[in-house]
């Protein structure tokens, strides 16, 4: 059962088959170029997609909007070190931001920054800055049908190996792991990662963005963590490293901010000069008080664990449907996504043919449901040196917002995909007709083939 009920309500958007395919052909193929106006059931993000409490939006109210030093940066700063237990914190207006900061200050160029996964975003900030971005995943997660519980893991000896050759300023773990099928980190791996890079004097950053989701997989599936409430699972967590970087538009959830924090009072503050420069004043990071207070109460609900199971619950049971219809989806299930197998769904199209992409037109086409392609394989020519340095597969990610959709929403999905798995094999590739420089998913355009 959902533990909220509805107080307002959103009508959605209802649109014809042929309305659907107008729309997907002047969005060039691509479903970020969708307006939302024409998108029923909105699965491309759980990033600033969540709805606010009731005590979240009367918090905002009594926020204090004074330029600098307000008490709800306070307030916000105060929560953080709670929940994270590191001393210094900067508020930033999203978790791109922080990366931006973050590796402006600390990258050099030729630098190598390993992780079980890089986001799209921090990939980019690295790369931009000079660096290498150098995924790990561990090899068991390129088994999307075993049940290992945390395939979201760094391959260990890879980064022994990588240590012992490159120059590694910071190594980042990424909880729950957004590139490798949302799946989560146990607690156990986080140890090992931390005492190998202490040994060698390398701070280790977590991108905490699904920290919570994480800390709730491993209450629930590694063993001695049973009896641990979530907010101790999440300070032995944040023990282990160093600080971290957060979009708060996930597990705070808010609709905007985010964040960094840290132990290093020096690394501190050449971030908060910077931070000066781009984001607005350090005890703002380009918000408004009431994001703050908003944020402050997020932190305190995504705790919850009546909030957490009915939240991953929903998730597990939208897998659970797919793959009763035969679907081929990623398994185990995560916290935040259940991706579909791509190149599984619509074997017959190659990876130079998109077929993340096309799968995700289809599926909108078919039900006005926007999904995230996710494919790795048809952009590694155009993704940097390091960027095919693992196999990966062609995904779809169904990011499901938080407190947003009823079990009949989901119901709605399952059947929807459901169709266009039954006539797969009438589905065709896409061909590229815009590659731009940078984030390409974002804005790229596609023809049919």
């Amino acid at each position: 059962m959902l533990p909220y009920k509805t107080k307002i309500c959103e009508p959605l958007p209802l649109t014809s088959r042929e309305e659907r395919e107008m729309e997907m052909a002047k969005a060039g193929y691509n479903v970020y170029s969708l307006p939302a106006e024409t998108v029923t059931i909105d699965l491309l993000s759980d990033s600033g997609t969540s709805a606010m409490s009731q005590e979240q939006w009367s918090r905002m109210i009594l926020a204090d909007e004074s330029i600098t030093y307000s008490r709800s940066y306070f307030h916000f700063v105060e929560k953080v070190k709670e929940v994270f237990g590191y001393e210094y914190v900067l508020p930033v207006h999203q978790g791109r931001s922080g990366e931006h900061i973050l590796f402006k200050v600390v990258v050099n160029e030729g630098d190598h920054l390993p992780s079980n996964g890089h986001y799209a975003t921090t990939q980019e900030n690295i790369h931009f800055h000079g660096g290498v971005a150098v995924s790990l995943l561990t090899q068991r997660a390129f088994d999307p049908h075993s049940q290992d519980s945390f395939k979201g893991e760094m391959d260990l000896d890879s980064l022994k190996s990588l240590l012992e050759k490159e120059r590694v300023p910071l190594s980042l773990l990424t909880i729950t792991n957004n590139d490798g099928a949302g799946q989560p980190v146990s607690l156990k791996h986080i140890r090992e990662v931390s005492k190998l890079l202490r040994g060698k004097r390398i701070p280790l950053f977590f991108d905490a963005c699904r920290f919570a989701e994480n800390s709730f997989l491993i209450q629930k599936k590694e063993k001695g963590y049973e009896k641990k409430t979530i907010p101790e699972i999440v300070k032995e967590t944040f023990s282990w490293g160093d600080g971290c970087f957060m979009s708060m538009k996930k597990d705070g959830l808010s609709n905007v901010g985010g964040f960094l924090a840290l132990k290093d009072g020096d690394l501190y503050e050449k971030l908060r000069s910077f931070l000066l420069l781009i984001e607005g004043f350090h005890t703002e990071g380009g918000m408004a008080g009431r994001d703050l207070e908003a944020m402050v109460l997020g932190l305190e609900e995504v705790l919850e664990e009546t909030y957490l199971t009915a939240r991953v619950e929903q998730v597990h049971r939208l897998g659970e449907r797919l793959l009763r219809s035969g679907v081929p989806v990623y398994q185990p299930f995560g916290g935040h996504a259940v991706y579909l197998l791509a190149g599984e769904f619509v074997p017959h199209i190659s990876p130079e043919e998109f077929p993340s992409e096309m799968l995700a037109s289809e599926i909108y086409v078919e039900g006005g449901i926007r999904t995230l392609p996710d494919g790795i394989k048809g952009w590694n020519k155009r993704n940097g040196p390091d960027s095919g340095s693992q196999p990966f597969f062609e995904m779809i990610r169904l990011a499901i917002p938080r407190r947003v959709y009823s079990e009949s929403h989901m119901d709605y999905v399952a059947e929807v995909i459901g169709r266009v798995y039954k006539r797969k094999e009438s589905i065709r590739g896409l061909c590229l007709t815009y590659d731009p420089p940078f984030l390409k998913h974002y804005i790229a355009r596609f023809e049919r083939i």
